[in-house]
């Protein structure tokens, strides 16, 4: 016994209850995890995780239900990358609906809702959009929308070297076209691009309606994700935010009849009558679907939401970029404090928790999985993505993207999905709880998610642990070990003494 004794006292650093239960709460900054031993590469660190009861996924990355991070766009990409996206419900329902519908029908090879020009365009048009989505080669339909006949279609070489850029798409469009018929496999299109040696390949009904477009670039882009997160099915996974209120019940139903795979009850704070209710009301109802419940940051909140159904909790009240309740309402909690707690809670019912908020670089992401997170649930990370909603713009030769919280007064007059989320939506006089502002480009999730992920490969093996289910028995067994750090520590830790320094990328630091 002595001898056993001896050896705790020998360890460095606390563990995680001794860091947590101090006098004041903590955020991500104010600690370090201890080295521990490393037997394996990078590249063996599973990063597979649960982000609900049923719901897999191969990367801890959620994309915020947020109306400048997550339409269908960002959830397909991070379904393809091996995360899942969460629709925001700043929409009508039909239009939500839609977006969900369009993640579950979504092919690799074939873009279902292509830009589309109509011959009355003009090369300037092409230009626009070139700048905007990094792209130029547009179809070209009768009356300019998807659907209608498919009359040419403009590439490069088409423009390139026209000086007027007003001319009309019709005097320059090529009009003898090589398509393939609707319900074509993905294998035989690819068969079609290779022998036509075409960029793009026009997919068109018995009527020659233009239905879908096939890019050898995306082909190539898509030809293999491993790490894809699917259903039973083999389609994409998605999932959608909605609110408790009695009207939104019609949006849950048509949510579900589309195919959501994950509801995610948002709300500002979730620990209410409301949420509990529909909790136990939509278990009896659909208990095949899960549900992710929150926003909490008590273990007595996450516990009652679990009690009534939960399937996943959802942490964080206050710490993301663009959120002022802490201040403007003087409730929630320091982040990495609320995470451990819930985590330690919810770790007896085997329900996973989803850090929310508060994520700004790689090593955010591998504390919040250190101190019991199932995943990451990011906003201002993946916002100003190319895969993010909006439309660039520069700023003082900036380019940059609108994003916004959802909490904004800009938000709160959206479509509802903001003021519902904070129980505003009646009320004339309505208090922001967040702000608007711009985020730097972060180009293609394509390549910044691949980045971020090997990131965290890396910080688990620097840990010691080779998944996310052996980092949490870690954690609870008092072996993985921790460090508060001192200011100075803090500033010692990041880049220091450099007259100027370029960051390799964004979120790197």
């Amino acid at each position: 016994m002595a001898r056993s004794s001896s050896a705790k006292s020998s360890l460095d650093g606390f563990p995680a209850s001794a860091i947590f239960e101090k006098d004041q709460g903590i955020t991500y900054k104010d600690f370090l995890i201890l080295p521990g031993y490393i037997d394996f590469a990078p590249q063996d660190v599973s990063l597979e995780t649960r982000v609900s009861r049923n719901v897999k996924t191969k990367i801890p990355l959620i994309s915020s239900p947020m109306d400048t991070v997550t339409e269908s766009r960002m959830a397909i990409t991070l379904a393809l990358l091996g995360g899942i996206g969460i629709i925001h419900n700043n929409l009508s329902i039909e239009e939500q609906a839609a977006q969900v519908e369009r993640v579950k029908r979504y092919e690799n090879g074939f873009i279902t809702d292509p830009i589309v020009l109509s011959p009355k365009n003009t090369i300037a048009d092409i230009d626009n959009i070139a700048q905007r989505y990094g792209f130029s080669g547009v179809p070209i339909t009768e009356d300019g929308t998807l659907r209608s006949k498919l009359v040419g279609i403009v590439a490069n070489r088409d423009v390139d070297f026209e000086r007027d850029r007003s001319l009309p798409l019709a005097k320059v469009m090529t009009t003898e076209l090589v398509t393939a018929p609707k319900g074509v496999s993905l294998v035989q299109a690819n068969e079609i691009l290779r022998k036509s040696k075409k960029g793009k390949l026009p997919i068109v009904d018995k009527e020659g309606r233009l239905v879908a477009l096939m890019s050898r670039t995306d082909l190539l882009k898509n030809r293999e994700y491993p790490l894809a997160t699917k259903d039973d099915q083999k389609r994409l996974r998605v999932g959608a935010a909605t609110s408790t209120h009695p009207h939104d019940r019609e949006r849950i139903e048509m949510l579900i009849a589309r195919g959501v795979d994950l509801l995610v009850i948002d709300s500002a704070q979730g620990y209410s009558k409301f949420q509990i209710d529909l909790l136990k009301e939509m278990k009896k109802k659909h208990p095949e679907v899960d549900i992710m419940a929150g926003n909490v940051v008590t273990r007595e909140q996450g516990e009652a939401l679990i009690k009534a159904g939960a399937d996943a909790l959802r942490i964080g009240m206050g710490p993301g970029s663009i959120c002022i309740t802490q201040d403007t309402m003087a409730c929630g909690r320091s982040q990495a404090t609320a995470v451990y707690y819930t985590a330690l809670m919810a770790s007896k019912y085997k329900i996973p928790v989803i850090a929310d908020g508060g994520i700004a670089n790689i090593g955010d992401i591998a504390k919040a999985l250190a101190v019991g997170a199932s995943a990451a649930m990011c906003g201002s990370l993946l916002a100003g993505s190319k895969e993010a909603p909006g439309d660039y713009y520069y700023e003082n030769g900036v380019r940059l993207k609108k994003f916004r919280g959802m909490a904004s007064i800009e938000a709160m007059e959206g479509s509802g999905g903001g003021a519902k989320r904070y129980n505003v939506e009646d009320q004339k006089i309505r208090v922001a709880q967040g702000v608007s502002g711009a985020v730097v480009d972060k180009g293609s999730l394509f390549e910044f998610v691949p980045y971020l992920m090997q990131g965290v490969r890396h910080a688990l093996q620097d840990m010691g642990c080779r998944d996310i289910s052996a980092l949490h028995k870690a954690l609870y067994a008092s072996k993985l070990r921790f460090e508060p750090r001192s200011l100075a520590a803090q500033a010692q830790g990041g880049v220091h003494g450099l007259y100027s320094y370029k960051k390799p990328i964004i979120g790197a630091d």
